[in-house]
């Protein structure tokens, strides 16, 4: 299993957002406390980041270590700041590859993905077009694969995320699917058998697998929602509708449309 976040904002350090809260990733990668499935997440950890101004993530960084084994991190952090951030801790499911191409954060160069859950790849494999190769093979470089088909389809993120989930699920309905993404100006996030939160601050909002400190801001969302926060606010709403194929029109339904 997982643990997530992503931050939209004023811009902070990667230290301010991932090192320096009590019970931030690194904790959260140790001993969770929320987490349903598992009980730690050490097989990886990772960072992708939308500097002020611009369009696309500058870098994903990515390990395949514990923080503790990554001595350059820290450094590293205290020197990038950002609008936009999402971090993630790995536990790597069973028979999936430890490697940093199976950590996230994934990126197509204009969108960040984390899964904080597993799906099946024999059910749904198929799903891949040609010209789609996941960079690992495990089942997250997977799912971030078949959203990138979505997304170079024309549909929004939402409507991307949300479409893809209804479609795994229907597959494999066993699956674990919180998804986090982020363009950088907006986050979309699902529960779906995992733990989501969030604390809408002066400054910008965090959405998070769970809270990064005691602070009495952090809002549960409830199982089988979608958040969908940018600067207008954050919206969480019950996750419905039928799943949508990549052969259905991409700006049907699509509220971006």
């Amino acid at each position: 299993m997982c643990r997530h976040f992503a931050w939209l904002g004023r811009p902070r350090t990667l230290a301010e957002l991932i090192l320096e809260p009590s019970y931030g990733l690194p904790r959260q990668a140790a001993r969770p406390r929320w987490q349903n499935i598992d009980l730690v997440n050490r097989d990886g950890f990772g960072a992708g980041w939308f500097p002020p101004g611009e369009p696309v993530p500058a870098m994903s960084y990515r390990r395949a270590v514990p923080f503790e084994a990554d001595e350059g991190f820290a450094a590293l952090a205290a020197q990038i700041s950002a609008s936009c951030v999402l971090g993630a801790v790995r536990g790597a499911s069973p028979g999936m590859p430890i490697e940093e191409a199976a950590t996230a954060p994934f990126t197509n160069g204009g969108c960040l993905l984390s899964l904080n859950g597993h799906v099946s790849r024999e059910k749904t494999t198929h799903l891949l077009e040609p010209g789609y190769v996941p960079e690992s093979t495990c089942d997250a470089a997977l799912l971030a694969t078949l959203l990138w088909q979505r997304l170079d389809r024309g549909l929004s993120l939402e409507s991307a995320v949300t479409g893809l989930l209804h479609e795994l699920a229907a597959l494999d309905p066993g699956a674990c699917l919180n998804l986090l993404a982020t363009d950088g100006t907006r986050i979309v996030a699902t529960t779906w058998a995992e733990t989501l939160c969030y604390r809408a601050e002066e400054d910008g909002v965090l959405v998070a697998s769970e809270p990064h400190d005691d602070d009495p801001g952090w809002i549960p969302v409830p199982d089988r929602h979608v958040v969908v926060a940018d600067a207008l606010g954050v919206d969480v709403r019950p996750l419905q509708g039928d799943a949508v194929t990549l052969s259905d029109n991409p700006l049907a339904g699509d509220p971006a449309a």
